[in-house]
Order: structure tokens, then sequence, then C-alpha cells
């Protein structure tokens, strides 16, 4: 008998299409939401993004919002996933933009004024750094390796860094923007946005929720497509049962990754969007000794 670890089994769930007033010039739009050290879903995921994208005669883009990392149990591995270049999943362009915990982990690591408040931060229990800290230990070796940027650049590797270091905070595409956290209400939009992610805490566009999620009057004709916010806290929030609906000229893409096992995606074209969950197993929860990307069509 093998001695290899069990592969958590993922499950694919695709809904039908939804008609929402999106304008992305044409093109077919794939945004994965927070993924959380869950590499098993993230893999689940681009794999059916890779089989979609092949099947569309229009360009096709993926966007991948933040918060790859921390809490889950393999963020290197969800890392390796997110730094492959376009064509490895399938698709003309790929986009990675900065999530609030890839922020904190770089500023941990730097020398900027952030970085104790940064570390204490990441390292604490809500934000779940620790995870991956253990996974750089295992890689390196080292047990009792310290968090620097010397432990980061040998156990994440050359492409990954590279690809951590020019994470964008932003994307906009025909009337959508795609943020990892969201906007603030009634403030400039690209004054708010060029808020430099230096700033920690000041870039609110990756730390909002509550402000962002109970507007309801819109945003000036800019559609948001964002992660951030689990379903739990956003039904905390606004009282909506779906998470994943477009309502209020915003549309969440957080599904809960490592507290439930899902990961969330939508396709998004003009005029309609439609959302891709992988579904697997929570953080801690026994790995089962089947694998299984099986693909569920046109579900609600």
């Amino acid at each position: 008998m093998s001695g290899s670890p069990a592969t958590p089994a993922v499950t694919i769930d695709v809904s039908g299409w939804h008609a929402a007033p999106f304008d992305v010039r044409g093109e077919s739009v794939f945004a994965v939401g927070d993924v959380h050290g869950c590499a098993a879903q993230l893999q689940a995921l681009l794999t059916e993004i890779a089989g979609l994208a092949g099947t569309i005669g229009a360009p096709t883009r993926l966007v991948l919002l933040g918060d790859l990392i921390d809490r889950g149990p393999s963020s290197l591995g969800a890392l390796d996933l997110w730094s492959r270049e376009a064509a490895a999943h399938g698709v003309d362009q790929v986009h990675r933009l900065m999530g609030n915990h890839e922020m904190t982990l770089l500023l941990a690591i730097g020398d900027g004024p952030h970085a104790p408040q940064a570390r204490e931060r990441w390292l604490g229990a809500h934000m779940g750094g620790t995870a991956v800290l253990e996974e750089m230990r295992a890689r390196a070796g080292r047990a009792d390796a310290p968090l620097d940027r010397a432990l980061v650049e040998a156990t994440l590797g050359a492409r990954v860094c590279t690809c951590l270091h020019a994470m964008e905070p932003h994307l906009r595409l025909g009337n959508v923007l795609f943020v990892h956290g969201g906007l603030r209400p009634q403030v400039d939009i690209e004054a708010y946005l060029s808020r430099p992610w230096t700033g920690f805490l000041d870039a609110q566009w990756a730390w909002i929720m509550a402000d962002f999620l109970q507007w309801k009057e819109g945003f000036d004709g800019t559609l948001v497509v964002h992660g951030h916010t689990p379903p739990v806290r956003h039904h905390e929030l606004t009282g909506e049962d779906d998470p994943h609906q477009f309502i209020h000229d915003r549309l969440g893409l957080d599904g809960g990754s490592s507290r439930n096992g899902i990961v969330t995606a939508a396709q998004i074209e003009d005029g309609r969007y439609r959302i891709l969950r992988a579904l697997g197993q929570p953080a801690g929860a026994p790995a089962s000794t089947a694998v299984s990307h099986s693909r569920v069509s046109n579900s609600s």
C-alpha cells in the first residue's frame, strides 16, 4: 500500500446564468474569490476554468481576487497554482490582485513603520499566518526558523515572490471594478483606490466590509466584484441569504474557503454571470481517501 497522504475530494458546482448589467468589453472573465490555503479546491476550480475557457471564442481573462494564504492546509500549494502564467490556466490574461492577507505578510517581513503591527496581526489567531509559517518551516527543514524575508524567499521561490511583489491593487474592465475588499461609498473612487498598499490599514480597498456591504445606492455606475467577506459575516452585515448574488451593484465571491471548504468563482460576460464553487473539506477535517473532481452543471 502507498504511504502517500490522502487527497481531499472536491466537487465543482456550476450555476445557471443570471442576468446582470456587466460590461466586460466582450470578454469572458473568470474571477476567483478567497482561497486561504485550500489548494485542492483552487486546483479543481482552475481545471474547470481551463476547460470552459477552451470552448469560448472571445478573449478570456482570469482574475484572482486575493487572500490565497493563511488558515488552510496548503497556502504554499495555493501560491504555486496562483503564480502560474496565463497559458497554464488556459486563458489569455491573468491578474493577481492583492488581498489583505498578502499585504500583511509583505509588511510583516519588511522594514517599514507598519512591520511590527503587521507581524503581530499576521501571526495572530484571527489571520492564521502561523499555518503558513509552519509550512515554510517544514519546507526549509528548520522547525524554529524565524519569520523573515530570507525564509519567505527561500521557501516560496523566485516565481512566487516575484508575483507577490507585482500584485495589482485592483482591475478595471468596462464598467466593472475587481478589488479584494470593496469601495467606500460617497468618496472619490480613484483617490480611494490610489491609496498604496504600504499604508496598511489605510489601504481600505483591501479591508472594508460593513460600510461597503450595507450601502445600497450604487457606486456611480461602477459594478464591484470582490472577495474578503465570508458568507456568515456577509449575512450578519446585510441579511442577504445568498452572498453570491449580484445586488446593489456588487457581487461577492468569498465562499468561506478554510471555514467551510468552499472556494467560489464567477464567470462574467456582457449582461450575465454564473457562479462556480469548489466544494471540499474545511480546514482540519479528515481527508477523504477518494479523489473526486466531478462537475455538476446548471445547479441552482
